[in-house]
């Protein structure tokens, strides 16, 4: 039973120290106090924190952020269990919940009530705003990425083929190449975008394709010249005309290839989209236009006009990529912080340091499954010490074991894959292990001294429990920064886990002195997984 009247000093205190903890540290690093796992004096028992320091208003404000029923239940959580509960929903609520998912995390790392109270009151909403605005930020890449595509089209004289809208970036970059309407340059210029990566893909199509049928055009043109330099330069100044209506999503009419250039570039400021008035392009119209000289206004048409459009579409991509960078190096911190996600944080690194692409697919729903990828390694002998993997074997309710596997064997590999979560049943500074090739199953005990085995998330509190394994000792194995001795807790006691003549785990009894841990017990140490 969780305690919900607290003395008045206390719940005082709390507000106290929630006044003096910002949003911003809420959701972007909390006191430098938090989760701090340096090797413990034994013997080490985890700390969880009690009781409520939020209000039912702030409850229920933080609820409706991921649409988390408030129900009576919900509501007597003490407040850890309560920001347990958020981070669940936000989890299965996926990319669209990155952000307030990370923080809850971060936050459920942390032993001292104030983070608790602060993620409820302040963080979780702050959380939200940023999920919303990287959402809005994705949606106009989106958006921008599509209309990039038609004005490629229009530039290139396709038509007719509002399909090519809808297929992927290479697909698309194939399907340009295969046209009738495209010049050899384009063709060229696609062919190796092809050969690139999915970088190379959104620059062809971007910039790429208008810049390769501006090369085709200059090559007929230089043709035409020798024959009619006027009806040349005609031409070049119609095609410059064609390509900056594209680029302001102007319909090209004839009547706009017959009026002057400084008229033409008056006619795009006034049909240009609400949304290109505070653009780069559109200062550049307008700065062309304050000009008097008619070859500032051929300037715009001829280069300047794809340099400003080239530069609103940088501008799109960092700030994209900046907020994917924040998320990035928050979830890296998360990571650090539980002590045992170490795939997660090496995964984070690494696309941290590769570049913006690698950030974004490391934040993708099938990035962050496969960086939170983890093998459980038990340490079978001491002298000289052996170290082998937990599998399952797909089957619900079937044993866990333990023992070596071929680098061959990939679905055996696979199951000696776990993705390291939260504790199911919201133990501050525990954790569940779900099979990463069999959604929904965990790593659970099946009672006092009982078999560990594969079993399937019923949502109830007793499987909750089941699932949830404490680590005790972290730091005692020489080496081995994410090892530590996992405790199933049972109704009054922890219980240590062994392998019997089967090389199957169980709960061997309960957790005595912690110096019978150390030397009669295995390890456990979170490894890189086998399945990558």
């Amino acid at each position: 039973m969780h305690e919900t009247n607290q003395p008045t000093a206390v719940r005082r205190a709390v507000r106290r120290a929630v006044i003096g903890t910002t949003a911003t540290a809420a959701v972007l690093g909390l006191t430098a106090g938090t989760a701090a796992h340096a090797a413990p004096e034994p013997p080490h028992q985890l700390v969880r924190a009690v009781g409520i320091g939020t209000t039912e208003a702030q409850r229920v404000d933080a609820a409706s952020v991921v649409r988390l029923d408030p129900t009576p239940d919900v509501m007597l959580l003490s407040d850890y269990d309560f920001v347990h509960a958020l981070w669940q929903k936000a989890r299965d609520g996926g990319e669209k919940y990155e952000v307030v998912r990370t923080a809850a995390e971060k936050t459920m790392a942390s032993t001292l009530a104030a983070d608790h109270v602060a993620y409820i009151a302040t963080g979780v909403h702050e959380a939200y705003r940023l999920d919303q605005q990287r959402e809005r930020d994705r949606a106009e890449a989106e958006r921008v990425a599509r209309l990039a595509r038609q004005q490629a089209m229009t530039v290139i004289g396709i038509t007719g083929a509002p399909e090519m809208l809808e297929l992927s970036d290479d697909n698309f970059v194939r399907a340009v190449m295969r046209h009738p309407a495209s010049g050899p340059e384009v063709r060229t210029a696609a062919a190796q975008a092809l050969a690139g990566d999915a970088v190379a893909w959104r620059e062809f199509i971007v910039n790429g394709a208008r810049e390769a049928h501006k090369r085709d055009v200059a090559r007929e043109l230089a043709e035409l010249e020798e024959k009619n330099r006027k009806e040349a330069e005609l031409r070049r100044n119609q095609a410059a005309r064609k390509n900056v209506a594209a680029l302001f999503r102007v319909p090209m009419s004839p009547g706009l290839l017959d009026v002057g250039d400084d008229n033409f570039i008056r006619e795009m400021l006034r049909l240009a989209p609400s949304d290109l008035k505070s653009s780069e392009l559109f200062r550049a119209a307008q700065n062309a236009l304050l000009s008097s000289r008619s070859s500032d206004w051929l300037d715009f048409l001829y280069t300047g006009a794809d340099a400003a459009y080239e530069r609103d579409d940088a501008a799109r991509r960092e700030k994209l990529a900046a907020a994917n960078r924040l998320l990035a190096r928050e979830i890296l911190s998360a990571g650090k912080a539980t002590g045992f996600n170490p795939n997660l944080v090496a995964s984070a690194e690494k696309a941290l340091a590769t570049g913006d692409a690698a950030v974004a697919e490391f934040l993708s729903e099938k990035g962050q499954q496969r960086a939170r990828r983890q093998t459980l390694n038990l340490r079978v002998k001491r002298s000289p010490d052996q170290w082998l993997p937990l599998s399952h074997s797909g089957v619900n309710g079937a044993a866990v074991t333990v023992g070596p596997i071929s680098p061959q064997a990939v679905p055996l590999r696979q199951n000696a894959t776990w993705l390291v979560l939260p504790s199911l049943a919201g133990t501050a500074g525990c954790f569940s292990f779900e099979a990463a090739g069999k959604p929904g199953h965990y790593l659970k005990n099946t009672g006092d001294q009982g078999l560990i085995v594969l079993g399937a998330n019923d949502n109830t509190q007793a499987f909750k429990n089941s699932a949830t394994w404490c680590p005790d000792l972290k730091g005692y194995v020489p080496g081995k920064p994410a090892a530590a001795w996992f405790l199933w807790r049972g109704k009054s006691n922890n219980f240590q886990v062994n392998v019997n003549q089967r090389n199957e785990l169980f709960t061997s009894g309960p957790y005595g002195e912690w110096r019978d841990l150390l030397y009669a017990y295995p390890a456990w140490e979170v490894a890189p997984p086998l399945a990558p």
